[in-house]
């Protein structure tokens, strides 16, 4: 189905081609892999997130001072709901995020308080880890806030790989220049390397293992490293996934983000 999809995307790029070429309208095909960029985007996301997820999840970081392991589950629907909820360590257990469209709320069982955080807090690192706030939710921002361009396609261990830039729509409140992305033609995310707004990469995420898991292909272990941290990292291992179920509605409360019902 992924496939298909993303033949369909290219017979709409060539259809755009066509028109541009006929009509002598130049503009036209910019415009088209503009849109062909966004569609193969969306086709990651969806495979990445689905309609609705739950995983297991193993997180690795690693630091000068030594190395943390941590398993977290998380639950997501649609493009704007999430929920991570740290089960160990003990010591970490209980810590949990919820995001609900732009707001975000976290749970501290050591203060049993719940705590909306500002918009300017979003970009701080998440659980001491590589990754902000704004990474776990694995949103959809990077297609609705950002231009797409369609960079190159390349061969990869026999698959196509699509990459794109993308960059920030003027006024809205981002921290990065841009973003390059690349996407298999499966739809498994491959990369996405950050950079700052003078061009310079600040970090990457990359797959480092794409296996089967809840019926699709999928990047099963994904890590982020900083340009400026070298051999310094936090890796992110999907211990068990399963996608498009019936997720119950107060699993996305402040209710159950503080008192978790079983």
């Amino acid at each position: 189905m992924a496939v298909d999809k993303v033949m369909n995307v290219i017979r709409r790029k060539l259809a755009f081609g066509l028109v541009a070429l006929v009509m002598g309208l130049g503009t036209q095909t910019g415009v088209a892999q503009a849109q062909d960029a966004a569609s193969i985007l969306k086709l990651a996301f969806d495979n990445w997130r689905a309609d609705s997820s739950f995983a297991r999840v193993q997180m690795t970081i690693k630091r000068a001072t030594g190395t943390r392991n941590l398993t977290m589950e998380s639950w997501t629907q649609g493009s704007d709901k999430a929920l991570v909820r740290f089960v160990k360590p003990a010591r970490d257990a209980g810590n949990a995020t919820l995001q609900l469209g732009s707001q975000t709320y976290v749970f501290n069982p050591k203060l049993n308080q719940v705590i909306k955080l500002p918009a300017s807090a979003l970009s701080q690192s998440w659980m001491g880890s590589d990754f902000s706030y704004e990474d776990l939710s694995r949103s959809e921002k990077i297609i609705t806030d950002y231009t797409h361009k369609l960079l190159s396609t390349k061969s990869v261990g026999g698959k196509k790989v699509y990459v794109i830039e993308s960059t920030p729509i003027k006024g809205k409140p981002i921290v990065w220049g841009k973003q390059i992305v690349s996407v298999r033609s499966d739809g498994v995310l491959v990369s996405i390397a950050y950079y700052d707004q003078v061009g310079k990469r600040v970090r990457i995420m990359s797959a480092d293992k794409i296996s089967t898991i809840g019926g699709r292909p999928y990047p099963t272990v994904m890590t982020m490293r900083r340009d400026g941290k070298p051999g310094l990292f936090t890796r992110i291992t999907t211990l068990s996934a399963k996608f498009d179920l019936a997720i119950p509605k107060y699993i996305f409360t402040r209710s159950n983000l503080q008192n978790p019902r079983n």
